[in-house]
């Protein structure tokens, strides 16, 4: 939760602004400092409404690099420019704490784990810029995870990657208070996902993380669409999608709760423990 609230205190962190570069060298060190390498994976886009330059930046963070069997744990971590839903100040102040601070504090805290994870897989984190840099409905969601699953291709194809994905998980609006994550339905419907989420479901059954409720209950565009549809990794969606904050400005810290990161941590790190 202390995670949650640092990242909170940068204020808004949307793609190419000087708060997601102070976000970016923060994490950069709080994971070295951990242990893991860590390395940018830089490209352009262009602002729908002026045509200018904006620099993104995704954040790759490598644990175990001799292991070539690899697991993704992704989130995003810009936030939206604008809380559009909120219907008194839909051009405010968006800090972004349940969607984009919650995925990435998780992953802050799972890194002091990640040194001792025993077995052959490998982990990397994944952190994605440009999920959300959207202003209008044309605006195209999941940029960074796009450019990332292109990338993979590519060097898989050309050679030049000595490991490989096994599967993948995407983390996003983890900490509300009232925490139910549902499985995501295209997450079950893809036969290469659903023994993911059946495996992930099972082990916060057996833990008695009741947060986790093993049945669907609706599709969300997220970053795992990318990462299976184009990469090929069977990437599953751990979100909680009925969030009442959404996309407005009382998306902040006090809205969320350090019992339900703890849940979601539990679960993943029981499951990452479980890898063979």
């Amino acid at each position: 939760m202390r995670h949650l609230e640092a990242i909170c205190d940068l204020g808004p962190r949307p793609s190419g602004s000087a708060a997601m570069d102070r976000q970016r060298a923060m994490l950069a060190r709080h994971f070295r400092g951990a242990g893991a390498t860590v390395t940018g994976q830089a490209f352009q886009i262009r602002d729908r409404r002026s045509g200018d330059p904006v620099h993104v930046e995704n954040l790759l963070v490598t644990w175990h690099p001799d292991r070539r069997d690899r697991i993704l744990i992704a989130a995003h971590f810009d936030t939206r420019p604008y809380p559009d839903r909120d219907p008194a100040d839909p051009q405010g102040v968006f800090v972004g704490a349940n969607d984009g601070a919650s995925g990435v504090a998780l992953l802050m805290e799972l890194a002091a784990a990640m040194p001792a994870l025993p077995g052959p897989v490998g982990v990397d984190f994944v952190l994605f810029d440009a999920e959300e840099y959207v202003f209008g409905p044309r605006d195209p969601y999941c940029l960074g995870s796009n450019y990332f699953a292109r990338q993979y291709v590519g060097e898989r194809r050309a050679g030049r990657l000595a490991h490989a994905y096994r599967c993948g998980v995407v983390v996003d609006m983890i900490a509300d208070r009232d925490l139910e994550i549902f499985q995501e339905q295209h997450s079950v419907d893809w036969p290469d996902t659903r023994p993911v989420v059946d495996a992930i479901w099972a082990t916060a059954g057996r833990l008695g993380v009741r947060q986790f409720v093993a049945r669907p209950k609706y599709a969300v565009e997220d970053d795992h669409v990318p990462l299976r549809m184009i990469a090929g990794i069977p990437t599953c969606d751990i979100i909680d999608f009925d969030y009442p904050q959404w996309h407005t400005t009382a998306d902040t810290a006090e809205h969320c709760s350090a019992d339900s990161l703890s849940a979601v941590g539990r679960v993943l790190l029981a499951w990452l423990r479980e890898q063979r």
